[in-house]
């Protein structure tokens, strides 16, 4: 909102550009460090989805519950009714996408997966908004889920190499692994319908990120009970994971609950970052700075991590950013972008 700008323009005031800037730099530190915690953790415990879930949404509900809703003094300006709608979806979608992990699929397959997010909100658009598009953001439709396919039938063939013990190990492998991709496919498309809610409660009641941020993430505390037992065996698996002494703290933890609370805060300032972007810059802005952020986090997964990634992969890694690039207009808004002092000064004169 106005306050936003505001504050956009009182960074660029007292340092050019600093605002927007900040927040760039929070989404990638953020992000990308998440990445490498999550799959650290993932590395040794491929099941422990939901007990990273459940400290994830923990931890955000208690910083919002302080500082957004005051102790639980301030009203919600949206009816608690909307967002137990959006809470079912969004606490659905935020399990089932960490519990795929579980279905032997690879980190960078799981990461292009996700990207596909801006194709699912344009389908999901057509079919219940009854949206039209231009004939380029058909295209970078058609880009984008032909990158997912090729890198979707590389990594079945890697599943298929990589259990090639017995015929019976591998097909049963493969099967987990078909479970997983239709999991993502779920979670997908329900991310993409939670947008599109998202969308009209906004138009309605105007937007209140950080309040739905906070209730999006402590309406659906109770339901991580249905998980309880297998994060508590998760806890016990922590515990006892290889002692390592925390610097900062000067205390010695097991190596794990490092890994858990270090994905937790840099959740949290990945988050954070892209709520200063919504804010601060268009929608244009923010999409492409988060897509950048995934192909960096997927380059760092796949050289850090050392996870099996072919030519193919490249090809299709790179089919869906040029389809992502393509649909956000990326190059007309740079070149506007870049015009766009001059013209706005020439207005003034």
């Amino acid at each position: 909102g106005t306050r936003g700008r505001n504050t956009c323009g009182y960074f660029r005031f007292l340092f050019p550009i600093m605002g927007p800037l900040f927040a760039v730099l929070l989404v990638f530190v953020g992000c990308c460090s998440n990445v490498v915690f999550l799959e650290l953790l993932v590395r040794d415990f491929p099941g422990c989805g939901n007990i990273v879930t459940f400290a994830q949404f923990a931890f955000i509900a208690l910083e919002g519950f302080i500082f957004e809703a005051n102790f639980g003094r301030k009203k919600p300006t949206i009816p608690i009714s909307n967002y137990v709608i959006m809470v079912t979806m969004f606490f659905t979608v935020s399990v089932i996408n960490n519990y795929a992990l579980n279905f032997n699929i690879a980190m960078p397959l799981h990461m292009i997966f996700r990207s596909g997010s801006l194709i699912a909100n344009m389908i999901l658009g057509i079919i219940i908004l009854k949206k039209r598009y231009s004939a380029s953001k058909y295209l970078s439709i058609v880009l984008v889920s032909v990158g997912i396919f090729i890198c979707t039938i590389m990594s079945a063939k890697e599943v298929n190499l990589s259990n090639e013990g017995s015929e019976e190990q591998g097909f049963y492998a493969f099967l987990r692994w078909l479970i997983g991709i239709a999991m993502l496919t779920f979670a997908l498309l329900m991310s993409a319908r939670m947008g599109i809610f998202q969308e009209t409660l906004y138009k309605q009641y105007g937007k209140h990120s950080k309040e739905a941020l906070f209730y999006n993430h402590c309406l659906p505390l109770p339901g991580f009970l249905l998980l309880s037992t297998d994060i508590y065996n998760h806890c016990v698996y922590f515990n006892q994971s290889t002692p390592v002494a925390v610097p900062v703290i000067g205390l010695t933890m097991p190596v794990m609950w490092v890994y858990l609370l270090m994905n937790v805060i840099t959740q949290y300032v990945c988050i954070r970052g892209v709520f200063i972007l919504t804010t601060e810059c268009a929608s244009l802005t923010v999409t492409l700075v988060v897509t950048l952020r995934k192909f960096l986090s997927l380059i760092i997964s796949i050289i850090y991590f050392q996870n099996p990634f072919t030519a193919w992969h490249w090809v299709g890694t790179a089919v869906v950013f040029l389809g992502t690039l393509l649909y956000t207009e990326v190059w007309s808004s740079v070149q506007t972008a870049l015009r766009g002092p001059d013209v706005k000064e020439k207005k003034a004169q």
